[in-house]
């Protein structure tokens, strides 16, 4: 809802130099959000090329689609894995891990770049839908 609250003109905006836009951000969790599920052996959506994902497009359109489509993935991932598999071994980021470290480290992700956005937003005189009265 906060991709969807802040106007188009913001999408471009970015705090300094060398720091990522707001459809940066936004871009860079929903990459995320359709990657890392691969460690859980959930395939990536097809298309979704990792290199130059996060400046391919700062379309508001676009991007809240691809932040959509990136929960939603997610969404999957989640509820198919059953809670004896949590403990199931992998690699996260080429160290060992098991499940629930995945989905932990997803969780934390977003919330750090959910605080960043928040930022982004109240920088540009955007409140989050969630804290209207």
């Amino acid at each position: 809802s906060l991709a969807e609250a802040m106007p188009q003109d913001n999408y471009t905006w970015r705090p300094g130099e060398g720091v990522r836009s707001v459809s940066e951000v936004y871009l860079h969790v929903a990459l995320a959000n359709m990657r890392i599920p691969g460690a859980l052996g959930v395939k990536a959506p097809a298309g979704i090329e990792p290199k130059g994902f996060e400046k391919s497009t700062s379309e508001k359109a676009k991007v809240v689609e691809h932040l959509k489509q990136s929960f939603e993935h997610l969404r999957q991932a989640v509820t198919q894995t059953s809670d004896a598999d949590l403990e199931k071994k992998t690699k996260l980021f080429g160290r060992e891990a098991v499940y629930q470290d995945v989905f932990f480290g997803i969780s934390t992700h977003m919330h750090e770049h959910l605080g960043q956005s928040i930022a982004y937003a109240r920088v540009n005189k955007v409140t989050p839908p969630w804290s209207e009265k």
